[in-house]
């Protein structure tokens, strides 16, 4: 499925210490997974001043603040190899604070 997207290094996505990434095998989406203690709203807000385009997790939860600690929802359905390489780097840093 990756070929198809123009992804083929899943690799890229998990270079932030602390930050588990899950749901690479739909191909289009994924979900990073952010550690104990660190805020989402903050990190999403922090990588659009750097351009880089991130959803929360929380947003889409059926409970306000819900379970499961803070996750980034990754789209890549639309977005070249070489583009997500640039993005994961540009906010690799944010994770940690």
């Amino acid at each position: 499925m990756y070929s198809s997207t123009g992804f083929s290094s899943p690799a890229t996505l998990n270079t932030a210490p602390g930050v588990r990434v899950t749901g690479l095998a739909a191909g289009f989406h994924a979900v990073a997974q952010l550690g104990a203690g660190c805020d989402e709203e903050r990190v999403v807000a922090a990588a659009r001043a750097r351009q880089v385009g991130l959803y929360g997790m929380a947003a889409n939860r059926s409970a306000p603040g819900g379970t499961g600690g803070a996750r980034l929802v990754l789209g890549f359905g639309n977005v070249s190899e070489g583009a997500i390489a640039v993005g994961v780097a540009a906010v690799a840093d944010l994770p940690a604070g």
